[in-house]
């Protein structure tokens, strides 16, 4: 790999650049490949691609190092959502987020750029399921993957919107934390992606670095007084981390905050140039990880006004429909449910006029979980119920073994002995995969077939 000598040359000034080491990590040819568990969705380590002694990622509590990669698409427990594959620099997002906010408390976050949904999921395993995560992509053929992972992950409390960053100024001090890990030049992938090579340059830089201005400076006035602003890139660029910066605080009435690092982790803290805003940076010569930026800050700027939290009429749900639905929830009297054409969703009991806040303000791609249609007094479940956590234990479930688990990702059709008719769950290793019908003389596979596995 032949990185370009322009490039070398605009970094070679930035603390804890090392050339030779930079150089010689990338032409290595070394892959990292990293994953984070989902602590909602336990299973057997032993029985699984994680029966190896794994290398935990020091800044984050449920990450991990594989030293081959695995086929992940192979594992059913992937497809279960049982863990999420994610750059491991990336994941230092847990330290930033508990070194800055309360997560005990109930929080409203929004993760302004998500798709694919590492950093969403991070996310939505650190605060309370009191609290809300609106979960955006402005990119609309990226916002599927989004919603796919977010609905693997399996929680209520997440709202996926398809806005750009100036749709949220109708959500006026809204949000306690926003995280903008915002697009930039991707310099920072170039050991992981040897085609973002080609598309680096110092033009690029400043062209991302007029865009990043651009969204923080549209999404900025839905941050709380007081809350918090993480931003990060994957870019070396001073243009687009220490620069930005300078430039946040200069245009926002916000204090940098400096995070603690233990010595051992190899992260280099920086300091912007004027205004002497934290920083911090990972270098693949000194990490574990991919090149990554990440700073934050506390906005103390004076609110002018608060979103008002309207109730939104929405199609009801009868009496009849929640006698059916009841039965397939854990906490039936912590939700309320809404009607989207024939599917009927149910969204946690306390997020009522927040989701009617932003039905006002944001287009939804997706928000709580649909359950499915109640027709002639019977529910035809969705898929995403079968992934949620908020489903039933007692709802009637199959366990099958991998190579059952995969014939049914692959929506083939598959051979079990049962006693049971009806829905049913397919399972491998006690965690939901979707959904069977079985009737006297065969097993529908309902697994979706914009999801199902292609290879053999």
């Amino acid at each position: 790999m032949e990185l370009p000598g322009i490039f070398l040359d605009s970094i070679k000034e930035v603390k804890g650049f090392d050339e030779e080491a930079f150089k010689k990590v990338h032409q290595s040819g070394e892959q990292i490949t990293s994953v984070r568990k989902n602590p909602e969705k336990t299973f057997n380590n032993q029985s699984s691609i994680f029966n190896a002694q794994l290398e935990e990622v020091p800044w984050n509590t449920k990450g991990y190092y594989f030293a081959e990669r695995p086929s992940f698409t192979a594992d059913p427990l992937f497809h279960a959502g049982a863990y999420y594959v994610q750059e491991a620099s990336s994941m230092f997002l847990e330290q930033a987020l508990k070194q800055t906010v309360d997560l005990l408390q109930t929080v409203k976050i929004l993760d302004l750029c998500a798709a694919p949904g590492g950093k969403s999921t991070l996310i939505q395993s650190l605060i309370s399921a009191e609290s809300l995560l609106v979960s955006n992509e402005v990119i609309k053929t990226r916002i599927n993957v989004l919603s796919e992972n977010i609905t693997k992950w399996g929680a209520a409390n997440v709202i996926v919107t398809n806005n750009d960053a100036k749709d949220f100024k109708r959500l006026e001090n809204y949000f306690d934390v926003i995280v903008i890990d915002a697009p930039c030049s991707g310099s920072g992938l170039f050991r992981k992606d040897v085609a973002a090579i080609d598309e680096w340059s110092l033009n690029n830089v400043q062209l991302c670095s007029q865009r990043q201005q651009r969204i923080l400076a549209d999404v900025f006035s839905s941050l709380k007084e007081n809350g918090i602003i993480i931003y990060s890139t994957c870019s070396y660029s001073t243009e687009e981390d220490e620069a930005i910066c300078d430039w946040i605080i200069k245009e926002f009435k916000v204090e940098s905050v400096q995070l603690k690092i233990e010595e051992s982790w190899d992260i280099v803290e920086t300091q912007s140039e004027i205004y002497k805003g934290f920083g911090y940076r990972f270098y693949p010569d000194k990490v574990k990880g991919e090149g990554f930026f990440i700073a934050a800050f506390i906005n103390r700027q004076f609110a002018n006004g608060n979103t008002q939290l309207a109730n939104r009429k929405t199609e009801k749900v009868s009496k009849n429909e929640m006698e059916v639905l009841k039965p397939w929830l854990k906490n039936a009297d912590d939700f309320f449910f809404i009607k989207q054409n024939e599917d009927i969703i149910a969204m946690p009991l306390h997020l009522h006029n927040d989701l009617a806040a932003i039905q006002n303000s944001l287009y939804i791609k997706k928000a709580g979980v649909k359950m499915g249609a109640v027709i002639r007094d019977e529910l035809i479940p969705h898929h995403e119920l079968a992934l949620s956590t908020i489903i039933s234990k007692g709802i009637p479930s199959i366990e099958v073994d991998l190579q059952t688990a995969l014939q049914y990702l692959r929506k083939q059709e598959i051979k079990i002995k049962y006693s049971l008719k009806g829905w049913a769950l397919i399972k491998y290793q006690q965690l939901p995969l979707g959904w069977v019908k079985i009737l006297p003389n065969r097993i529908n596979n309902y697994y979706p077939k914009e999801w199902r596995i292609l290879n053999k």
